[in-house]
């Protein structure tokens, strides 16, 4: 075939696909008048399967607070979630699924860079409002996308702030280990330009596997770089394979890392390990319940039968707020196009000592909330 050829017919394909979701659209899929349906694709198995877990349980505390208190408008709220297991092309399949199967009125939570780089022409294309992906890459923070609404900072924040961390410490030879994928790619280059702005150098960039099936190897070659701290873009098991070769290696070597670095579905893994890992925080400590929205995350994730609390789930706490508050302003009559203004004029929400809020133009970013923690030997932040 042609590249001529390939062109015209991938262009076709490409037509066909968008006006299949523009019909989707139209009929403004996953809304009944008792109803309103959010869908999500997001890693509920593989090497964020547990961060994506706890993740859903979050939203759907938030959403069952909602629905006891009778509804939002008179409608129910529900979730679908689909498991793509951090894998991009399966999230496309599981969007495409949920837009052209009448499943979804709106998306939130899509999880991972590469799998929302993915969907966001098929959510601009079809008018899907997407609130909350879950990551900071900037990348997809582009000024052109209306119906993309980011609550977490990026990573070009907590970058800034992890390096600003290590100017302070007196520390320098910095050895970068990232996720070989697209996501740690980019958090790699705010590292290194990060670096730069401080003068600061890097001793080496060093690849790990998503599968983490090189952590002892990379260890090793970490050690023999002879660093000054290790910074981790990394995430998932994958981190925590890393980790703990590193550790038994080099166990005193100074690790900092991004707000996804260590996952709370990893801990248990990590043990002891965990103790003294530096992270940056793009939300309020989970367990801190002096804040009100903290208080008001954990009473309604024990009103839904859970009583373990962190990171993820209160991240979908987060990000099911702003949906709920959305959906809210944009009254009973609700269509995709009224739900985009809604949440677009949603200039300050409080939630209690943390609020969220966007700007009059794109991109929509909720927050640029970003602190340091340490952990201890328990995995609960010490600082």
């Amino acid at each position: 075939m042609s590249r001529r050829e390939f062109l015209r017919q991938s262009t076709a394909l490409a037509l066909t696909a968008a006006a299949g979701l523009r019909a989707a659209n139209a009929a403004e899929e996953g809304l009944s008048s008792q109803s309103v349906t959010i869908g999500s694709s997001l890693a509920l198995s593989g090497p964020l399967g547990g961060a994506g877990s706890e993740h859903v349980l979050g939203i759907k505390a938030a959403f069952q607070a909602v629905n006891d208190a009778g509804g939002i408008n008179g409608r129910s709220l529900k979730l679908a979630a689909r498991d793509d297991g951090y894998v991009a092309a399966r999230t496309v399949e599981n969007v495409r699924g949920l837009l052209d199967g009448s499943q979804a009125f709106a998306l939130m939570s899509c999880m991972g860079t590469a799998n929302t780089a993915a969907i966001l022409p098929l959510i601009e294309q079809a008018g899907v409002p997407c609130v909350g992906p879950v990551t900071g890459a900037a990348s997809l923070r582009q000024p052109g996308l209306r119906q993309v609404f980011h609550v977490r900072a990026s990573y070009s924040d907590e970058a800034s702030r992890v390096v600003q961390q290590l100017v302070n410490m007196g520390l320098k030879d910095i050895a970068l280990v990232y996720l070989d994928n697209p996501f740690g790619k980019e958090v790699v280059r705010d590292a290194e330009a990060a670096l730069q702005a401080q003068q600061l150098k890097s001793v080496g960039q060093f690849a790990l596997a998503v599968n983490g099936a090189n952590a002892a190897e990379l260890s090793a070659q970490v050690q023999a770089a002879k660093p000054g701290a290790v910074l981790l873009a990394t995430t998932g098991s994958a981190n925590t394979a890393f980790v703990l070769a590193l550790r038994a290696r080099a166990g005193g070597l100074p690790l900092v890392g991004l707000s996804v670095s260590v996952i709370a579905s990893e801990l248990p893994r990590l043990g002891a390990a965990a103790k003294g890992i530096a992270l940056t925080q793009v939300f309020p400590d989970a367990e801190k319940t002096r804040l009100a929205s903290v208080r008001l995350y954990q009473a309604a994730m024990r009103a839904s039968g859970e009583e373990r609390f962190g990171g993820s789930s209160f991240e979908g706490w987060v990000n099911a707020q702003l949906m709920i508050e959305g959906l809210r302003r944009a009254g009973r009559d609700l269509t995709r196009d009224k739900l985009r203004s809604a949440l677009a004029g949603i200039k300050r929400l409080d939630l209690g000592d943390f609020s969220l809020g966007y700007g009059a133009t794109g991109p929509f970013v909720a927050s640029r909330f970003v602190e340091l923690a340490v952990l201890g030997a328990d995995g609960k932040r010490v600082s």
